[in-house]
C-alpha cells in the first residue's frame, strides 16, 4: 500500500458564510468559481488581473465550495479572498457583514493519494499523525483524493509529524511518500504503537502541562468530551441523500489521466480563449444552475490534477443530465455535527470522530466512510446501513450526563 503527501503551491482562506447570506454573497461565489470572468473589467496593471492560484490554462490549482444544511464555506486561494470575495463583503453594510467569517490565519493544502487504503482507513491514517501533533486540520474527502487544510504557519511540525509516521520524502523533496501504511480498521492496540514516534514527536512540540494524548482511546475520549462540553450533536436531515460522482474531463490528465500546467500567474496563452477551452461547458452551466437554486447540499472540489468532484443532494442530478460520471444510483447519508460553538483552533475532531466509529463498525461496514469539514461543521458520510449504526454509536456519547 502506497500513500503520496503533497503540498500544494500557494496559500489558501477559509471562508464561512451563514445560510441566510448565501444569496447575499453567491455572485462573487460564481466569480470565483468562473476564473474566465476576472479579465472582463480589469487592466493588465490591476491587481486583479495577476490573481494567483490558477493553472496556466486558467483553472483553479484548488478550491472547494460547499453548502450544507448547517452553513456556505468556500476555500480559494487566498489572492481570491482578498480581491475577489472580501470587497464584495465590505461593500455590505457592518451589521450583515461581521456574520461572515474571512479566517484570518491563511492555510496549505495536502494533496493525498492512496493505493490500497480504503476510505475510512485514510481517513483515520491521515488525520491521526496531525491529530496527536496537535495540529487542526480541515479534511474533505473527494472522488478521486482526500484534501487536508492545516494552518501555514504549522508548516515544520506538519513535516515532523509525517516522518514520524513513517512517510519519507520524496528525492525533488516536494512530496512525502509511505509505501508501508498497515492496514486500516486495526485494534487500539496496534494503532498506539504505530503512534508512539507521532507521540513523542508532539510532546516536544507542546508547553509544559498540555501533554498530548497518549493513544487513539484518549484522542477519542478527549475529542468527544469537548464535543459534550460544546453540546455539539450529530443529527441526519429527514430525506438527505448524498450521491459522489465526477465532472467529466476534457482535456488530458494524469491523475488519473495526466497532468495540467503548472501553477503560474502569467501565461502566453490568451487567458479570455483558454480557460472555455478547457472545462466541460455543460457541467459549469450545470453548476451554476445547482448554485443558484441554493441546494441544500453540495459540495464541489476542483484540484489541479483531478477531474472535477462533486458531492451533492441527489435531487440535483436532473440538473447535470450525462455530465458526471461515477454510481449515481448509490446513496450516501450524511451525519453532521455543527460545530459552531469550537474554537477554530481544536484538533483532533476528525480523527477522534472517524476512529471512533471505524472502531465501533465491522471491517467491511466502515470501508466507506468519508468526512467533509466545512467552515464550522463536520459531516461524516456513511452508506445508509452504516448511518444507522453510527448514529447508534453518537447519539449517546454525545447525550450522556458529563
Amino acid at each position: 500500500m502506497n500513500t503520496q503527501v503533497s503540498f500544494l503551491e500557494g496559500t489558501y482562506t477559509l471562508i464561512h458564510i451563514p445560510l441566510d447570506l448565501y444569496p447575499t454573497l453567491l455572485q462573487p461565489i460564481l466569480r470565483i468559481l468562473l476564473p474566465q470572468t476576472q479579465s472582463l473589467n480589469f487592466s493588465r496593471d490591476s491587481t486583479e488581473y495577476e490573481l494567483e492560484g490558477l493553472t496556466t490554462d486558467y483553472q483553479h490549482g484548488f478550491l472547494n465550495i460547499s453548502i450544507t444544511p448547517i452553513d456556505c464555506s468556500v476555500v480559494c486561494h487566498s489572492s481570491w479572498a482578498k480581491n475577489v470575495f472580501e470587497p464584495a463583503l465590505n461593500a455590505l453594510p457592518k451589521n450583515i457583514s461581521k456574520s461572515v467569517s474571512v479566517f484570518k490565519d491563511t492555510y496549505m493544502i495536502l494533496s493525498v493519494t492512496s493505493a490500497g487504503l480504503d476510505p475510512g482507513g485514510r481517513v483515520m491514517e491521515l488525520s491521526s499523525p496531525l491529530a496527536f501533533a496537535g495540529i487542526p486540520i480541515f479534511f474533505i474527502t473527494t472522488y478521486y483524493s482526500d484534501f487536508i487544510l492545516v494552518p501555514t504557519k504549522e508548516k515544520q511540525k506538519v513535516v515532523q509529524a509525517l516522518l514520524a509516521k513513517g512517510f519519507e520524502l520524496s528525492e525533488n523533496q516536494s512530496n512525502f511518500v509511505n509505501p508501508s501504511m498497515y492496514a486500516p480498521n486495526n485494534n487500539s492496540s496496534s494503532n498506539n504503537n504505530s503512534n508512539s514516534d507521532a507521540d513523542a514527536a508532539a510532546a516536544q512540540q507542546k508547553p509544559p502541562g498540555t501533554p498530548p494524548p497518549s493513544n487513539d482511546d484518549e484522542l477519542q475520549s478527549r475529542t468527544f468530551e469537548l464535543l459534550l462540553k460544546r453540546n455539539v450533536k450529530a443529527r441526519i436531515e429527514p430525506d438527505l441523500e448524498l450521491v459522489q460522482c465526477s465532472g467529466r474531463e476534457t482535456s488530458p490528465l494524469a491523475h488519473p489521466y495526466g497532468h495540467r500546467p503548472s501553477i503560474s500567474r502569467k501565461s502566453s496563452v490568451d487567458h479570455r480563449r483558454s480557460w472555455i477551452t478547457h472545462v466541460d461547458t455543460k457541467l459549469y452551466t450545470c453548476l451554476v444552475s445547482a448554485l443558484v437554486s441554493q441546494p441544500r447540499f453540495l459540495s464541489l472540489t476542483l484540484a489541479q490534477d483531478d477531474p472535477p468532484s462533486l458531492l451533492l443532494d441527489k435531487t440535483l442530478l436532473p440538473i447535470f443530465d450525462d455530465s458526471l460520471v461515477g454510481d449515481t444510483e448509490g446513496v450516501l447519508i450524511p451525519i453532521f455535527l455543527d460545530l459552531i460553538n469550537l474554537p477554530f483552533e481544536s484538533t483532533g475532531i476528525v480523527c477522534g470522530v472517524a476512529g471512533r466509529l471505524v472502531k465501533g463498525t465491522d471491517t467491511t461496514e466502515s470501508s466507506e466512510l468519508s468526512y467533509l469539514s466545512t467552515a464550522r461543521a463536520g459531516t461524516v458520510i456513511l452508506s445508509r446501513v452504516q448511518s444507522i449504526r453510527a448514529m447508534e454509536i453518537l447519539t449517546p456519547l454525545l447525550n450522556k450526563t458529563p
